[in-house]
């Protein structure tokens, strides 16, 4: 079994797993279906959708930044989950009062577009990889596996996804009312519910030194992380512009009657996320036998392959086969990325390391392609543009073979254990948080 009993008696386990399964629930009742609810719901072109994404991913890199520098120096402390948890939870409000009725009017488009653009990152485009780098930080001070709580954040996302399809063709808005509803939970959790009183991981102490904002800052100057930075915005980016941005509506349009579609989509959306969930917690027993670097090469092959599938098959039963991709894909890109990071780099500016090579450089590259590729949708469809969208796939995939480290390479962070090989893959160091 990937999870046993003694985890349930890990209070930090508890809580970092129930946080992500609300969060995620949370976000999925309404951001899977956000391209959709933007092209029907609003009636917005293929370029203005663009547009929404690229300035979208433009601030968030900036919260990103600011989140990471500042939870690094937090540690555990949760000031900035309770901020973002906040926001969560004002989502109705905004959406259904503000950034709705600010894009439907082409006069104050834009004001909508840079209205959504500072509400979003603070409650979910940034806010993911604040809350996935506060847990993974979790596991490692209190000894579970990250990846065994990250399954119950995809399983959250899975379940909300089985509802949110039928609920969306009755009335959006029901979806971001629910969204809300779920913001305000997790907001209690992140208020009510403490961890102090959880053993510490052999190795750790309750208050660890923090890094200062030079160090933190200086992660630019790492020539190693732009290596991290370049092989996500042409794999991971790419591959979130054919997912979020173009499939829902693809998929959709498969359908001769597209609520059925929609529904469709939905209930496939649920079932492939409970997939990821489960892959989650197997993915790091995987990665101790094949190793991190080989997990990532993995990863981008899947990824790659799932994209040609869509691009090759217009069949609905065949593309909802692909699709389910999707659920191998992610755990194995996720958790692959944040054990290199941790690995290579120093495992006390993890969540800066892995907002600044993950995350920020996702929606750096989604803040430069967003909007072309919006065009090139409008201009050639939606199949040729995904073919263009695998061939930049597989070239990055090609180049990391050659540029990411081997495990035993540099090691700078916590040390990777690999089973079924005697010792330690690299230098064994004090275990850091």
């Amino acid at each position: 079994m990937a999870i046993n009993t003694r985890l349930f008696r890990n209070g930090a386990y508890l809580q970092s797993s129930t946080t992500l399964f609300v969060f995620f629930a949370g976000w999925g009742i309404w951001w899977s279906f956000f391209a959709v609810w933007l092209d029907k719901g609003l009636g917005l072109s293929g370029g203005q959708i663009g547009t929404v994404y690229s300035v979208n991913s433009l601030t968030t890199i900036a919260v990103m930044f600011l989140y990471g520098m500042v939870q690094d120096r937090l540690s555990l402390r949760r000031h900035l989950v309770i901020l973002s948890s906040a926001v969560m939870a004002s989502l109705a409000p905004f959406v259904l009062f503000v950034y709705q009725p600010l894009l439907q009017n082409e006069g104050t488009f834009y004001a909508g577009v840079a209205a959504g653009a500072i509400f979003l990152p603070f409650g979910y485009t940034a806010a993911v990889g604040l809350l996935e780098a506060f847990s993974e930080r979790m596991s490692r001070t209190y000894g579970f596996e990250y990846g065994q709580a990250r399954g119950w954040g995809s399983l959250g996302y899975g379940i909300a996804a089985l509802f949110t399809g039928f609920i969306f063709t009755i009335n959006p808005a029901i979806n971001f009312f629910l969204g809300s509803a779920l913001g305000i939970i997790c907001l209690l959790v992140q208020i009510f519910w403490k961890t102090d009183h959880v053993p510490l991981a052999p190795g750790h102490v309750s208050h660890p030194s923090t890094p200062g904002l030079r160090e933190m800052a200086s992660v630019l100057k790492m020539k190693n992380l732009w290596v991290v930075i370049g092989f996500v915005i042409f794999s991971w980016t790419f591959y979130n512009l054919y997912d979020n941005q173009m499939f829902p509506n693809f998929y959709a349009g498969l359908f001769e009657n597209e609520d059925v579609g929609i529904h469709t989509y939905g209930v496939l959306n649920s079932v492939q996320v409970f997939a990821e969930a489960g892959c989650m917690m197997l993915v790091p027993i995987l990665m101790r036998r094949v190793g991190v670097r080989n997990i990532l090469l993995l990863g981008v092959s899947v990824m790659c392959l799932r994209i040609l599938g869509s691009a090759v098959f217009t069949d609905p039963i065949i593309v909802s086969i692909v699709k389910m991709f999707h659920a191998i894909e992610v755990p194995l890109f996720i958790l692959g990325i944040f054990r290199y990071l941790t690995l290579h780099f120093n495992a006390a500016l993890s969540a800066t390391l892995y907002l600044v090579g993950f995350e920020v450089s996702a929606q750096l590259g989604n803040t430069i392609f967003a909007i072309p590729f919006g065009y090139i949708r409008d201009a050639l469809g939606f199949q040729p543009t995904f073919f263009v969208i695998a061939g930049v796939v597989a070239c990055a995939g090609i180049w990391a073979f050659f540029a990411l480290k081997k495990d035993d390479q540099d090691v700078e962070g916590d040390p990777f254990i690999r089973t079924g090989r005697s010792g330690v893959t690299g230098v064994v160091k004090t275990v850091q948080q």
